[in-house]
């Protein structure tokens, strides 16, 4: 009985893709091979067959191999021209699916997987490892399976977490649903609702697979159940000691001769807004933040969170606490234009989290702070930490920011002078958490949990009066956490 389930499931999955695929190529085929021009080297057919257009079968005489299509690298957006080729998933001869990973690329600001809009063979790779590749050029030509799909279409770009503009995202109860416009096309087809589909693909994409099981069980087909990961529940514990710092990776050391190599990627887009900053007058100010209740607090909160499957730093709080801040004091919310005529006040507080990944020093952004709840704030923190970790932060997650935190103290360091990334107008660094002799209010010494915190700002904008209430207001939330709980919303 589960041998025929099995039969029966695989044979209507291949139905459903080629009805699927069918129903693609008759809509775009008056268009696309309208287009085409009419040259020696590109061939529709692939087995001898006929195609309806216009009202008339067009009739071709190829030989049983598909045809080869340029495979060209889309524009990414952020007006970026050219990439590096970071890694190739792929070499000549290899057969590909839709969807399969082709090649990684590294722009000034992301690292982007780029992956095949075909079904074939890999005839030809245009770039070498380290490459640079630019944009709406060639990046590698595939022998298409079949004639339908010679259609020339962009090639897809899938980053862990893609802007709105290239892949569809459904904000559901906080949670960020992603799909490829290919699976998004055949849901909509089938009037299925994204948010239906639980998704089995990387970061909980929905693939092409999961639209067709969850249309085989609306049809009557039998399928296996979808795995469901439940987080299970754990019993409150003690915190666990601190862990020791990771060792530092060795840097790379040039023996015998000097070498010179070209400025590129990260590097590369660091050297250009550390160049605009330097237009920008700094004002700095310091202060010491008492974090001991804060300690406590997270001290009870932690394992609760870890049920949930976040984990919970302080750095959710000092985010938080920056959001409360800026509903007070605007105009460090702000920007100001190349001309400095015009002052725009932006509505969301994005904030940015400076973190040295293993490409260098990247700055993730955490949107819309004034409408999430600590736990939240965790929660998308984690996601962009693991993302940095294994360098696959998308340019929707490093752009955006209104106002920028750099937690330097996780390394080491007390004070530091941040440099402000325009266009924004402020910035602080948080130093490391260390436990100092104070007085209580009794005049008794205690062991205090004491954080300094490094502010910078645009001071054709904001003057040190100012600066300092904002501090002084963001202190006071983190000395006493409780006070947060009466301006949340």
């Amino acid at each position: 009985m589960a041998a025929m389930t099995r039969g029966s499931s695989a044979v209507f999955r291949r139905l459903l893709i080629q009805q699927y695929r069918r129903r693609c190529f008759q809509g775009r085929s008056h268009s696309a091979l309208g287009s085409l021009p009419a040259t020696p080297h590109r061939k529709l057919a692939t087995c001898g067959g006929s195609f309806r257009m216009l009202g008339r079968p067009l009739h071709t005489s190829a030989a049983r191999t598909g045809a080869v299509v340029q495979f060209k690298l889309s524009d990414i957006g952020e007006g970026i021209t050219e990439v590096t080729v970071k890694e190739w998933y792929v070499k000549e001869g290899d057969k590909v699916s839709q969807f399969d990973s082709i090649c990684e690329v590294q722009s000034d600001k992301a690292s982007v997987t780029i992956t095949s809009r075909y079904d074939g063979v890999i005839a030809k790779l245009y770039y070498r490892a380290d490459d640079v590749a630019l944009v709406g050029k060639p990046l590698v030509d595939i022998e298409t399976d079949s004639a339908s799909d010679v259609t020339q279409e962009e090639d897809v770009v899938e980053t862990p977490a893609m802007a709105r503009e290239e892949h569809t995202h459904q904000e559901i109860k906080g949670v960020k649903i992603q799909a490829t416009p290919a699976v998004r096309r055949l849901a909509m087809e089938n009037n299925i609702k994204l948010s239906e589909v639980l998704g089995s693909g990387k970061d909980g994409r929905i693939l092409k697979e999961d639209i067709l099981d969850f249309l085989a069980k609306q049809t009557g087909a039998i399928l296996p159940p979808s795995p469901f990961h439940e987080i299970p529940a754990r019993p409150l514990a003690a915190p666990s000691p601190a862990p020791r710092p990771p060792p530092v990776a060795p840097q790379r050391v040039f023996a015998g001769k000097d070498v010179t190599e070209p400025l590129k990627g990260f590097h590369k887009a660091m050297a250009k807004s550390m160049t605009a900053a330097l237009s920008i007058p700094h004002l700095g100010l310091c202060d010491q933040v008492d974090l001991s209740r804060l300690v406590a607090l997270r001290a009870e909160l932690k394992a609760d969170a870890q049920c949930r499957g976040i984990k919970l730093s302080f750095m959710p709080f000092f985010i938080k606490a920056t959001s409360l801040c800026l509903s007070h004091f605007p105009i460090l919310n702000a920007s100001l234009d190349e001309g400095c005529q015009n002052i725009t006040y932006k509505a969301s507080h994005n904030v940015g989290v400076a973190m040295d990944t293993s490409l260098g020093l990247l700055v993730p952004t955490v949107k819309n702070v004034q409408l999430l709840s600590i736990l939240e704030v965790a929660q998308e923190l984690n996601r962009l930490q693991a993302l940095g970790t294994a360098g696959q932060l998308g340019t929707a997650d490093l752009s955006g920011g209104t106002f920028s935190l750099s937690n330097i103290g996780s390394i080491g360091g007390t004070y530091a002078k941040p440099v402000i990334r325009p266009p924004e107008v402020a910035i602080g660094a948080l130093g490391k958490i260390q436990v100092l002799p104070r007085f209580d209010a009794s005049g008794h010494v205690i062991a205090a949990h004491v954080m300094n915190v490094s502010w910078s700002a645009d001071h054709r904008l904001v003057d040190g009066a100012t600066m300092c209430r904002f501090s002084n207001m963001w202190r006071d939330f983190l000395h006493n956490p409780a006070g947060m709980l009466l301006h949340l919303k």
